[in-house]
C-alpha cells in the first residue's frame, strides 16, 4: 500500500478483508481501491444494533441538513471481523466521492481518504462509455455489483465489455495484474431461456463438500450457484440455476433448474416481517444486519438468523 489521497471517481460495493481492509468498488473508475482503515481492535459481542432513519443522519452529516430521499445510497456493509457496520452516499453523490465513507462504532463518522494508506487495481475490460450510446454510460456504473473476499482473492461481479458480459472477476490480494473476468451464463426460470448480460447482482461465498463456490442473486430473482474455482481469466462459465429466491438449505442436494419455471428448485419461504429490505449482510453467527424501510427513512438493524 502507498500513503496519499485515495482517488475515487465513485463508490459503490463494499467487502472487508483480512486485518480489517476496506475494498471499494469503483465502477466509474474501473478499478477496486483497498483502504486501510487502521481499526484492528477486536469487537465486543453486542446484543444487537438499531439505528432509526439512518439515512437522515447520513444526509445531515454529509449535505447539511438535506433531505434523504434526495440522494441514493448503500448502506450496511459489516466488517466481519468487527461487527463495524460502514455505510457510503452512493456513486460519487453530493461531495468528492473520497470524502464520503463513514462508519458507525458508536455513532457515525467520517474516515477520511486524504491521507491514508491504499493500492489500487484497474480493471481491463470494463464497459466503455460512448458518446454515441446513452446507455453506456449506465453500464459502466454497473462494472461492479458486489464484491466480496474469498481465501486471498477478492471476487468481483458486474459487467465488461466482452460478448458474455456478465463477469465475475478472481483477483488476487495483495493485488496482482488483473487479466480479463469470466463470462457467466445462467439459465433463467422465470424467462425460460439462458441469459449472458444481465449482472449478478449481489452474492455471497459459500463452502459445499469443503469447495468454494459463490450463491449470485440476480435481480429478476434466480439464485445460481457458480464454483470459484472456475473463475478463470476468459473463460465461459454456466451457473447452476438452484431456485427462484431459495434459501441455503442442502445446496448440493437440488436437481439444476432447466426449464421455464418459478416454483421449483431450492424450497423458500418468506418473512412478512422484514419487508422493504434493500441489503442484507452478515453480522455475527447469530444475527444478520438489515437496511430496511418503506418510505424516505430508512433503519439499519440486526435481525435473528433462522
Amino acid at each position: 500500500m502507498q500513503t496519499g489521497k485515495a482517488q475515487l471517481k465513485s463508490a459503490g460495493p463494499l467487502a472487508f478483508g483480512p486485518d480489517g481492509v476496506l475494498f471499494v468498488g469503483d465502477s466509474a473508475g474501473a478499478a477496486i481501491v483497498a483502504l486501510d482503515v487502521n481499526d484492528r481492535t477486536p469487537a465486543k459481542s453486542a446484543d444487537g444494533l438499531e439505528i432509526k432513519g439512518i439515512n437522515e443522519k447520513v444526509a445531515a452529516m454529509f449535505w447539511h441538513g438535506s433531505r434523504p430521499d434526495r440522494h441514493q445510497r448503500r448502506c450496511g456493509e459489516s466488517n466481519l471481523e468487527k461487527r463495524l457496520p460502514f455505510g457510503h452516499p452512493r456513486q460519487g453523490a453530493g461531495r468528492d466521492a473520497g470524502d464520503l465513507e463513514s462508519r458507525h462504532t458508536g455513532k457515525i463518522s467520517e474516515v477520511s481518504l486524504d491521507n491514508i494508506k491504499h493500492a489500487v487495481v484497474s480493471l481491463p475490460d470494463a464497459p466503455v462509455v460512448a458518446a454515441d450510446n446513452p446507455r453506456s454510460a449506465s453500464r459502466r456504473m454497473e462494472t461492479i455489483t458486489a464484491i466480496a473476499y474469498v481465501k486471498g482473492n477478492v471476487i468481483v461481479a458486474g459487467l465488461s465489455n466482452e460478448e458474455f458480459s456478465s463477469a465475475l472477476r478472481s483477483i488476487p490480494y495483495p493485488f496482482e495484474q488483473v487479466s480479463k473476468g469470466a463470462g457467466i451464463e445462467i439459465w433463467h426460470g422465470s424467462h425460460g431461456q439462458f441469459e449472458t448480460n444481465a449482472p449478478v447482482r449481489t452474492f455471497v461465498p459459500y463452502e459445499i463438500n469443503n469447495q468454494s463456490n459463490i450463491l449470485a442473486a440476480y435481480t429478476c430473482t434466480p439464485l445460481v450457484k457458480i464454483p470459484v474455482s472456475e473463475l478463470k481469466a476468459g473463460a465461459k462459465v454456466k451457473g447452476t440455476t438452484i431456485a427462484e429466491l431459495g434459501n441455503r438449505d442442502n445446496l448440493e442436494t437440488f436437481t439444476p433448474i432447466t426449464k421455464q419455471t418459478e416454483v421449483t428448485g431450492v424450497p423458500y419461504e418468506t418473512i412478512a416481517t422484514l419487508q422493504g429490505v434493500q441489503q442484507l449482510s452478515k453480522f455475527d453467527d447469530a444475527k444478520a444486519l438489515v437496511l430496511m424501510g418503506s418510505g424516505p427513512l430508512l433503519d439499519l438493524r440486526t435481525v435473528p438468523l433462522p
